[in-house]
């Protein structure tokens, strides 16, 4: 079984999908005006936390111009900003600024991680991709299983690609399969008897955060929720 560390650096060579290889790519060179002078990232991107971590947190996709370009999970641009502020409110995150890869930033307690693993363009994977991408969260679940208590998972596709994922990786799905919502909590339990709790929140896209349907409120009532679950002190 592969460490974290291996399983990261796996990730970021990987080139099963043609068409997501070519637009992240493209994405790197055409590049956004405010970024020119940056090199892009342009790989996939791996998971982000400590191998330790009792909350996991699964997003979509890695933004074209935010991670495709820093090269860490929700980090340069308006979704990874909400998302950064709300972890460091809920002492998750060591800052509520997040630019870089390797600015310092640590997360506490928690790894953010995706079903999708590189930048799909309009931000709409298809489910080829999503399935091509499967194994290396499967993978990635497994091997935080021993700590692993919680995971928050941001949007109807990050929760309906992940609960083939985690029975995959031994956790045991209710039928019918639970449905996303915000506030959604379901209890898995695991092959050893430990449960799993899944919680849903709306993604922290700019059409949830700027239109008010997900706010700062709603957000850190979940995160804090989670950390409760996962025994860790709160704020």
């Amino acid at each position: 079984m592969p460490t974290l560390n291996d399983l990261d650096h796996e990730v970021t060579h990987c080139r099963r999908c043609p068409r997501l290889v070519a637009w992240r790519e493209e994405v790197a060179t055409v590049k956004r005006a405010a970024f020119r002078d940056q090199t892009y990232w342009a790989r996939p991107v791996p998971g982000f936390g400590p191998p330790d971590a009792a909350i996991s947190l699964v997003g979509l996709a890695p933004a074209a111009h935010g991670a495709n370009r820093t090269g860490r999970m929700f980090t340069g641009d308006p979704s990874g900003d909400f998302l950064y502020q709300a972890l460091h409110a809920t002492d998750l995150s060591s800052s509520p600024i997040s630019r870089a890869h390797d600015d310092g930033l640590e997360l506490h307690g928690l790894r953010m991680t995706a079903p999708v693993r590189c930048a799909p363009p309009e931000n709409k994977p298809t489910p080829a991709e999503r399935d091509n991408c499967r194994p290396w969260l499967a993978t990635e679940l497994t091997l935080l299983r021993p700590t692993l208590r919680v995971v928050v998972v941001l949007g109807a596709f990050g929760w309906q690609a992940l609960l083939p994922v985690l029975a995959t990786a031994g956790w045991r799905i209710p039928r019918p399969r639970p449905k996303f919502g915000h506030g959604m909590r379901v209890d898995l339990p695991g092959p050893d008897e430990t449960v799993l709790h899944l919680l849903g929140c709306y993604h922290v896209s700019p059409h949830n955060t700027y239109t008010g349907r997900l706010t700062q409120a709603m957000l850190r009532e979940v995160l804090t929720e989670a950390k409760t679950l996962a025994g860790l002190s709160c704020p």
